[in-house]
């Protein structure tokens, strides 16, 4: 019996290879046999990083960068050598969980680090970059990005912008000649569950800002500063496309990826899948294990599980679910292709103790689920 495993991190409780771990443990107790296959998994969000490099055996790199406020941080990525394949979580220099409530401020927060993280990779040698968009405190349309790469943000009168998002409602000029050059012969690829467009009532500053702390007064703002970046950006470039499923991911650092970059945007799930080698390892499997910390409903939307379900269907493997938490609303899973939903934490139990105790949990389930076969 061939068993893949392939969960997204169980946040706050244990990392992908951490799941990996457990349900080979709980299986193993059970059928010793049988063949269990390890992928780590993720979609873009908190952990893209540690399943890739998991996955394919590569190195964490550590750089001090910007964070959203331009103080310094350390922020991690991942190398991939063989490769030349860089991995890139951007929360992990201008995320939301960087900046403490009573400091956030989504005006002048700036993707500066993100770009500082790219020119890293790049003098490692990276000729593909894999950006995972989740967990953003910015809402800078990307120029922070951008900034840092070799591009300049002026106004009318030739003046530098500050960084952030509300400064481009001033933004007259946008010169691109200092760019770096390396950046065209790099692909780069965005995975990210957000398809949201860069503008309007379902984009990155009406959807997204009041998550940031951003007022109605606020998202105004942001709205007007980054359509005068779109207008700017048609002017230089021959080009500008707001409505790109996307642009408006990160607080529109999509957009300045896509538009500047010449980016690549799927469904976060997906690019991991292609780039850690999900489907060639599906072939042949009779089942397939995976999860992360809860599901509901909102699984189908470009969730880890779910995405890994379906693969796992086209493959002819059956599906099982493990989550600390279910929802009553995750049936609609059972519907599309799931066969088995299971919680690995009982109703009631503290939430420190649960995630204390997850990887225990998950080998039980992992145990119990296979006495069943």
């Amino acid at each position: 019996m061939k068993i893949v495993l392939a969960p997204d991190s169980f946040k706050e409780s244990m990392t992908a290879a951490q799941a990996v771990a457990a349900m080979r443990a709980g299986i193993r107790s059970v059928l010793p046999d049988a063949e269990c296959v390890g992928v780590p998994m993720a979609d873009g969000g908190e952990g893209t990083v540690d399943a890739v490099v998991d996955a394919l055996d590569g190195e964490r790199v550590t750089q001090e960068v910007r964070d959203p406020l331009g103080r310094p941080v350390r922020a991690a990525y991942g190398y991939v050598a063989d490769r030349s394949l860089a991995v890139i979580e951007m929360a992990s220099a201008s995320g939301l969980e960087l900046v403490a409530p009573s400091d956030r401020n989504v005006l002048r927060a700036s993707t500066f680090g993100v770009g500082q993280l790219i020119t890293s990779a790049l003098d490692r040698g990276a000729t593909e970059l894999l950006i995972g968009l989740g967990g953003s405190a910015t809402n800078d349309g990307g120029t922070g990005m951008l900034s840092a790469l070799g591009a300049v943000f002026t106004d009318i009168d030739g003046t530098v912008l500050a960084p952030g998002g509300a400064a481009l409602a001033r933004l007259q000029h946008i010169d691109t000649t200092g760019l770096d050059p390396r950046l065209a012969g790099v692909r780069i690829r965005i995975a990210s569950d957000v398809t949201a467009p860069l503008l309007g009532i379902s984009g990155a500053s009406a959807v997204f800002g009041p998550q940031k702390g951003a007022t109605p007064a606020d998202v105004a703002l942001l709205e007007t500063a980054l359509t005068r970046l779109v207008e700017v950006t048609d002017s230089t470039l021959g080009h500008a496309r707001p409505d790109r499923p996307g642009a408006g991911a990160a607080g529109g650092l999509g957009f300045g990826l896509l538009e500047y970059l010449g980016a690549e945007c799927d469904p976060g799930v997906e690019v991991i899948a292609q780039t850690v080698g999900l489907e060639q390892t599906l072939r042949g499997a009779d089942w397939v294990f995976t999860g992360e910390g809860s599901v509901d409903a909102q699984t189908m939307l470009g969730k880890t599980p779910f995405g890994v379900a379906r693969m796992a269907v086209r493959a002819g493997a059956r599906v099982v679910i493990f989550a600390g938490q279910v929802a009553p609303d995750a049936d609609v899973l059972l519907a599309n292709g799931v066969e088995k939903l299971v919680a690995i934490t009982a109703p009631g139990t503290p939430i420190e103790r649960a995630l204390r105790e997850g990887p225990a949990a998950l080998a039980r389930a992992a145990a119990e689920v296979c006495r069943a076969l």
